[in-house]
């Protein structure tokens, strides 16, 4: 038996954000990882799809340059290169997690954990044992029961990041996040892309206004909406639309990215109480035993990386610090890296009616904003909305697709959790040019009033 302060189960950005801040704490801590440092988010989510989605980027602006003054002859995608370059990335990060933990002076094993009891946990032979215990495992792709969901050119969001030719055809059953960034990737390289979507629009989490301008950005991406896939076969897709239609897509590759299930397995012992599929956490993490905490996927709050690595501060200040601290989700933004980014934080408009709230929205096209017109002109779609409460003038909201989306929104996100005003807001200096003033401009378009 071997003693710690800490175990961590998982090691994606909310198991070794934990284990680096215990162990810069000073705390004896042990890691214990059954694949590859940095989780689902390092190896096979945020990272290699953000760098292929690059490289898209760049292939797409060198066919359209011309417009900008230059010209790139004969511009073609080398899929073999771009996954090279995703690797490296992929490989780079994993050596800096390493290099974190060795700073930190953190333990770590890799293998698979098993929760012997409440404070203990077996990876091959060993036992270890620790007061407390942080679970962050994560979360894997769902399987629907379609029929010929085994088949094999029916891929997740795991293995169709290491595909070494394109496809000619894919259909994408899902629109969501994962599914949208894959739909933006392959037909911006020259893949045929059908999406397929259960509900009546993409992306559930975007305001009403944003997501169809959204799919108007994708232009090469054929989308069915209230449509759901009924079977699949080596050759097509099967699926019938709102009025039970029955269509069929030819389909040389299918990926499922219809949602996330936590992953349990170990845990079993330990008998905690659930949330549906996923692990019942308290404002503090706890779990219903209290001294084990569970954080990231595995609690189903928010499915999100920064959420999980937010938790891990939480709960280390609760145990090892000096200020007691709860999760607060009301702040927490979101981004989709499609090659028109989108990005939202706080309340939609629909959500804030539907909590009785009385508010007042305003938009702004992005193509008034000066670097905005610079960089793309006024074909590009562009948009910023504003969700603000009538009564206190309190910032609900904001919404955004546009370039730079993903790298604006955490200023929604202070200024959200930090309840300004409409008025406070308006204090603020925003660089110029840049692409975050669409902010600032929404609200005076909301109050012209200084």
């Amino acid at each position: 038996m071997k003693e710690f302060d800490l175990i961590i189960i998982g090691s994606g950005p909310g198991g070794y954000i934990a284990a680096q801040r215990a162990g810069q704490l000073g705390k004896e801590v042990l890691l214990i990882e059954k694949g590859e440092l940095g989780g689902v988010c390092t190896n096979e989510g945020c990272i290699p799809t953000k760098s292929l989605l690059n490289s898209a980027k760049l292939y797409k602006n060198a066919l359209e340059s011309e417009s900008k003054g230059l010209s790139v002859k004969e511009a073609s995608y080398n899929l073999p290169q771009a996954m090279e370059a995703k690797n490296e990335t992929i490989n780079t990060l994993r050596s800096g997690i390493e290099f974190l933990m060795r700073s930190a002076k953190v333990t770590v094993v890799k293998g698979f954990a098993t929760c012997v009891d409440s404070h203990t946990v077996q990876v091959d032979e060993q036992l270890y044992k620790a007061p407390y215990i942080i679970l962050a495992t994560g979360s894997s792709p769902i399987l629907p029961p379609i029929e010929g969901i085994e088949l094999d050119h029916v891929l997740t969001s795991s293995e169709i990041l290491s595909l070494e030719t394109l496809p000619e055809t894919l259909t994408i059953i899902g629109g969501g996040v994962i599914g949208l960034e894959f739909a933006s990737y392959f037909s911006t390289v020259g893949v045929n892309v059908t999406l397929i979507e259960m509900e009546k629009e993409i992306a559930p989490m975007m305001d009403h206004e944003i997501a169809p301008l959204l799919r108007r950005t994708m232009k090469k991406v054929n989308f069915h909406l209230g449509s759901t896939v009924t079977k699949i076969d080596q050759k097509q897709v099967y699926f019938t639309n709102a009025k039970k239609e029955e269509s069929t897509i030819a389909s040389e590759m299918v990926l499922v990215s219809v949602g996330r299930k936590a992953n349990t397995a170990g845990l079993e012992q330990l008998s905690l109480t659930q949330d549906g599929a996923f692990i019942h956490v308290n404002e503090h993490l706890q779990t219903s035993i209290p001294h084990i905490y569970a954080i990231g996927d595995i609690n189903g709050k928010s499915l999100l990386a920064h959420s999980a690595s937010r938790m891990a501060d939480v709960v280390i200040s609760n145990l090892f610090g000096k200020v007691k601290q709860q999760m607060r989700y009301e702040a927490i933004p979101w981004a989709i890296y499609t090659l028109s980014e989108a990005s939202g934080c706080g309340l939609t408009e629909n959500q804030a009616l539907a909590l009785g709230r009385s508010v007042k929205t305003a938009s702004i096209q992005m193509r008034s904003n000066g670097r905005f017109l610079a960089e793309l002109g006024k074909r590009e779609v562009g948009l910023c909305k504003v969700v603000v409460d009538e009564h206190t003038g309190a910032l609900l909201g904001v919404h955004l697709i546009g370039p730079y989306s993903s790298e604006i929104i955490f200023g929604a996100a202070t200024m959200i959790e930090a309840e300004l005003r409409v008025e406070d807001i308006k204090e603020i200096v925003f660089p110029h040019p840049s692409v975050s003033e669409v902010i600032k401009d929404a609200l005076f378009a909301l109050d012209p009033h200084l």
